[in-house]
């Protein structure tokens, strides 16, 4: 098939070069999306059914063979060998039980290593001789170790999961899982769905993926691109509000306060502070006749565009052309014949453009989050009534400012800086947004990222008992309201497909603490893990614990607090152990990453050594926050975990 593409000769197809640069990159793009993948199988299921999908069932009609795979592949002549696994006719691979064959008479699962067909297992769903039974292969995938970048997971979809991936485009789907639960994974599937399914719409209208840090992008990135999507951009919610260089922080209090959505109020009454209503009238000049528009016609004009809630900016680029307007109907009424062309001259006109300077003045929106953040008087008038006296103090800048380049703006700032612009501008909206670690973001960010999806959908992946912010979200129903889809529909994981069964049973201890009422992730792998809590007297035995787990298979993660990876950093270094930051893609020779406890959120390794429970705990502002913080890093192994202390363990694990 990629043959096929690299021979197309486009020479004489094309109307003019732009047309061949197009398709050049079409071709181009169509080709990187048939590369191949060294040690990913083309297919890796088969479904028989027992007659043909959409045929007259009647007695004697022919069943029908179709082999499932990531990938679209057809033979020289055109004809299907593999079936995309988004196709209608692959969906009971995922969903066909013995309770519901489907009509599908034998489910077989492939089983491959390094790429190579080594192993299969039948299921013969319309056997009622046969028992239902746990796939041995399905185990074995889930349970694989993890070396490198994050892997789709199509060949083991659970029912659970591929209704949620396979939901329609126009409704958004908010996604509670546990720790292990696959809503990353699900999310990431689900965009895929949707660009096979609405693909011309889409591609239109954009797709978006937002994560919570770089690490965490590069940890996801090659997830798509293995199922052919190449276009789907992925960013940061700080990328997307990147308006000014971020080179300062604010402190729990006033990052709270900034979050809190009632700014949006606050910034609302400033934009719209500068509009004044007209005093003086208007009066053009044109040619030896002189056209005046009385103050109480223009205050009209202006009332009628504050009325119409119409964008800041919007509303001041009308405002000249009804001024027009005005003058238009009193020429007509003297026997003039005027058209477009003067209605834009008289827009233009340097007495209309005074007016609209005056009356409706241009607002830059950094510069008036500036002035909020500096101008004590300035920020009292326009949150009177809606922050506190206290709350106004909080986020009151102690240092005056010169300019919006020199200020040292906070992440929060920007998200401020963003409301401003959308309400100056319409920000521009696409037709998907996928929002993962969404429990982490505040309600203005919300609101940042509900402006890039006004008119689209989202999927909203997230676990309440892992917010690890001061802002962190309480209940699902308060976000959606703050991204604007309150219609969505709330969907909640429990199956726990990565996360050993002693490991999350310790680590669900928490729950209690942190998100009471969320239920407890229940492991469905045969494999217990490997598990211990253990005392050691100082970081040797730390680095030791680190070799231990080196000896076995897959990916290790050495998790600590913030504070503690500089000194376990010299450690490895001096027992020559060579280690990588997160997001680094592990080798066969450096399976060890070193990770802040901070930024270990939605990554994964095979083993976990985590360093000094008490120590992550005590890291953060307050002890929920330090539980929470706790609760993430003890779920990020998928085989095996050691818990290594010196300090006593937090009470709440017992």
């Amino acid at each position: 098939m990629r043959e096929d593409v690299e021979a197309l000769d486009i020479r004489d197809v094309t109307a003019n070069w732009v047309n061949a640069q197009v398709l050049e990159r079409q071709i181009d793009e169509r080709i990187k999306a048939l590369a191949d993948l060294s040690d990913t199988p083309l297919f890796f299921g088969r479904l028989d059914y027992l007659h043909a999908p959409g045929a007259d069932r009647a007695e004697g009609a022919e069943g029908e063979r179709f082999y499932i795979g990531r990938r679209h592949v057809h033979d020289a002549d055109g004809d299907p060998m593999v079936i995309d696994w988004r196709a209608p006719v692959s969906q009971p691979f995922y969903r066909a039980s013995k309770k519901d064959p489907m009509d599908v008479g034998l489910r077989r699962r492939f089983g491959y290593t390094g790429g190579e067909l080594t192993a299969y297992e039948d299921e013969h769903l319309s056997d009622p001789a046969e028992a239902a039974r746990t796939s041995r292969l399905l185990q074995r995938e889930i349970e694989k170790p993890r070396v490198g970048p994050m892997r789709d997971i199509v060949a083991t979809i659970q029912p659970e999961q591929d209704e949620i991936v396979r939901s329609g485009l126009g409704g958004t789907v908010c996604v509670q899982g546990g720790p292990g639960t696959g809503k990353t994974a699900v999310g990431l599937h689900r965009v895929a769905y949707l660009l096979y399914a609405h693909r011309e719409r889409l591609a239109r209208t954009g797709t978006l993926v937002i994560g919570p840090n770089k690490s965490f992008l590069h940890y996801i990135e090659q997830v798509l691109p293995a199922l052919g999507e190449l276009t789907v951009r992925q960013a940061t919610v700080d990328d997307l509000v990147a308006h000014v260089e971020v080179r300062g922080a604010d402190d729990a209090a006033a990052a709270v306060v900034k979050g809190d959505a009632r700014m949006a109020r606050v910034l609302r009454r400033a934009v719209y502070s500068h509009v004044t209503m007209p005093a003086e009238p208007v009066v053009v000049v044109r040619g030896s006749r002189r056209w005046r528009v009385p103050a109480y016609e223009l205050e009209d004009i202006v009332r009628e565009l504050l009325d119409r809630d119409i964008r800041y900016g919007a509303a001041r680029e009308a405002l000249p052309q009804r001024i027009a307007h005005a003058v238009l109907v009193q020429m007509e009424r003297a026997g003039e014949a005027p058209d477009d062309r003067v209605q834009d001259a008289v827009a233009r006109n340097g007495a209309v453009k005074a007016a609209v300077k005056a009356n409706w003045p241009a607002v830059d929106p950094a510069k008036l989050v500036l002035r909020l953040l500096t101008d004590a008087d300035f920020l009292a008038v326009h949150a009177d009534g809606i922050l506190s006296a206290d709350e106004q103090k909080t986020i009151l800048w102690a240092k005056p400012v010169r300019s919006v380049k020199s200020a040292k703006w906070s992440a929060a700032d920007a998200v401020l800086i963003d409301e401003a612009a959308d309400l100056v501008e319409r920000t521009h909206s696409l037709g998907h947004v996928v929002l993962d670690e969404a429990q982490d973001l505040s309600p203005m960010q919300y609101r940042a990222v509900g402006r890039r999806c006004t008119t689209g959908s989202a999927t909203v992946l997230g676990d309440l008992a892992q917010g690890t912010t001061p802002w962190a979200t309480r209940s699902w129903e308060e976000a959606l309201a703050h991204l604007g889809k309150t219609d969505a529909v709330v969907e909640e994981l429990t199956a726990g497909f990565r996360v050993p069964t002693d490991v999350i049973a310790y680590a669900s201890r928490l729950l209690p603490h942190i998100a009471p009422g969320l239920t407890p992730v229940a492991s469905i792998r045969e494999n217990p893990g490997h598990f211990e809590v253990r005392p050691v007297g100082g970081t040797p035995d730390v680095v030791a614990a680190c070799e231990e787990s080196l000896r076995r298979e897959g990916s290790i993660g050495l998790i600590a607090a913030d504070a503690r990876v500089p000194a376990l950093a010299a450690a490895l270094t001096e027992a020559g152990i060579p280690y990588l930051d997160p997001g680094e893609e592990t080798t066969a020779r450096t399976r060890l990453t070193l990770v802040p406890a901070s930024l270990a959120k939605g990554l994964e390794y095979d083993h976990v050594v985590l360093d000094e429970p008490r120590a992550v705990v005590d890291g953060e502002p307050d002890e929920r926050t330090g539980l929470r913080r706790l609760y993430v890093a003890l779920t990020r192994a998928v085989s095996g975990l050691i818990v290594t202390h010196t300090a006593p363990l937090p009470p709440q694990l017992g």
